[in-house]
């Protein structure tokens, strides 16, 4: 009975949502014995197709990541008319430079002697380190210790290496602003800010790999 239930939602090519509002709607016939001998009237109900950074946003939710994109890619617009730079173009600047670069917070490392964390943010670019002096821990630990999306002002130091690394002197906490992934369209507009307490809104990113 399952594998027919599953060649079926196959053969019907429906978007994620319908699919697994489908899946749960036969789920539920099964478990109705008091109207198995009477007829039961379903109801066609249409459901909005899931945009492409709501895709990413379950990807994420359910296994960690995502195939389809990442989730920067869906707030970049709003981050360059901030003035933030990708993790990508932070590379190509000169050493000394003040820039601002924002990303899903992956690792905080903080040594032994505690005076400085390690951070490395990624976005759909790449990746970018951030340095913290423990002067800047204590007036944005906060942002530091707990944010899933991190946004950083800072200096940009090349080593003779050529190594590159940010050093902050400003860090926000811009994990809010994950519940407004999203893609417009002509037809359809610009998706209103949901809100508080949807579901959408419960975190959907793990937790950063932190080492003390």
């Amino acid at each position: 009975m399952l594998l027919a239930e599953a060649d079926a939602l196959r053969s019907l090519k429906l978007d994620r949502r319908a699919a697994l509002w489908h899946a749960r709607g036969m789920s539920d016939l099964t478990e109705l014995p008091l109207f198995a001998n009477q007829p039961v009237a379903l109801q066609q109900v249409p459901l909005p197709v899931m945009t492409p950074g709501e895709h990413v946003i379950t990807d994420y939710h359910t296994a960690g990541l995502s195939l389809k994109s990442h989730p920067m890619r869906f707030l970049r617009a709003r981050f360059s008319r901030e003035g933030v730079l990708s993790c990508a173009q932070t590379l190509t600047q000169a050493d000394g430079t003040r820039l601002s670069v924002a990303g899903v917070v992956l690792v905080r490392q903080r040594p032994g002697n505690g005076k400085v964390v390690f951070c490395t943010i990624e976005d759909e670019t790449g990746i970018a380190n951030i340095v913290v002096w423990s002067s800047m821990l204590e007036r944005f630990r906060r942002a530091v210790m707990g944010s899933s999306l991190l946004l950083v002002t800072g200096r940009l130091q090349r080593s003779p290496e050529n190594i590159v690394h940010v050093t902050a002197d400003r860090l926000d906490d811009r994990s809010v602003t994950m519940g407004r992934i999203t893609e417009t369209s002509a037809s359809v507009g610009a998706m209103a800010p949901r809100s508080p307490g949807h579901p959408r809104q419960e975190r959907i990113f793990p937790r950063s790999r932190d080492f003390h």
